[in-house]
């Protein structure tokens, strides 16, 4: 015990050596939490996995810098990632807790006519709208989009004319 208390410390007074040892520890803590909290949380990038990530950023600090308590910190990281992993499949698995967790795809452009209700609503303007349909459809000729959509987790998307 006072061999893990000489590596790891104790409280806020650390050392380099110290903290660079409870930095090592959490970065394969985190590791294992997002791991078990799935590819979701880094992929989908929704308003629930952008929790996750600043949630496990800012609590699993504490652990490094000696603010809190070392096991409590994990325990509640845990907590957090299984309640993520929750989340995340009753919105894979119901489609009206999906709409109030996520929201619906919002369109903002249709037959040849930007939707100004829909763009205030979205908070977007045309040009972030050109930037998505460069992106995705690689283009800029409006002449060849058909529609375009706000998803649900904030990309915009275009679709082609046939």
């Amino acid at each position: 015990m006072e061999l893990i208390k000489e590596i790891f410390g104790e409280g806020k007074d650390l050392n380099v050596l110290q903290m660079s040892c409870r930095g090592i520890l959490v970065f394969l803590i985190a590791l294992l939490l997002i791991r078990i909290s799935g590819r979701r949380s880094f992929g989908v990038r929704t308003a629930l996995d952008n929790i996750i990530s600043i949630s496990l950023g800012a609590i699993l600090s504490r652990a490094v810098v000696g603010a809190s308590d070392f096991v409590p910190v994990v325990v509640t990281c845990f907590v957090i990632v299984l309640l993520h992993r929750f989340f995340g499949w009753m919105t894979a698995n119901n489609k009206h807790f999906s709409r109030i967790m996520e929201g619906n795809k919002i369109l903002l452009y249709h037959d040849g006519k930007f939707i100004p209700q829909n763009l205030k609503r979205a908070l977007v303007g045309e040009e972030d709208i050109m930037q998505g349909i460069r992106k995705s459809a690689l283009t800029e000729d409006l002449a060849k989009i058909d529609k375009v959509y706000i998803e649900r987790n904030g990309e915009i998307s275009a679709i082609r004319k046939e």
